[in-house]
């Protein structure tokens, strides 16, 4: 599969991705305006999300995949397949 030309992209995912980031900025905003805002900096799910703004802004060429992995349990392989319950 070839990917789409640089320009192409663009033109195709500007309006969607400028949306996202307003969206992801907006909650950044709500959480750093919320009272307690201090105490979440150590939460591991805003550990998780300042990680991801740091691959997004970082030059690694498969950003999806990196971001994926960050937000994704890591393989067990001693993990027990759950029974069915009846």
């Amino acid at each position: 599969m070839t990917p789409l030309p640089a320009a192409t992209a663009l033109d195709q995912f500007f309006l969607d991705a400028r949306s996202k980031l307003l969206e992801a900025a907006a909650i950044f905003d709500r959480i750093s305006r919320g009272g307690g805002s201090d105490t979440v900096v150590t939460d591991p799910r805003a550990v998780k999300l300042r990680n991801a703004v740091e691959v997004l802004l970082g030059d690694a060429p498969n950003k999806a995949e990196l971001l994926q992995q960050l937000f994704s349990i890591p393989y067990d392989a001693d993990w027990k397949r759950p029974a069915p319950r009846f």
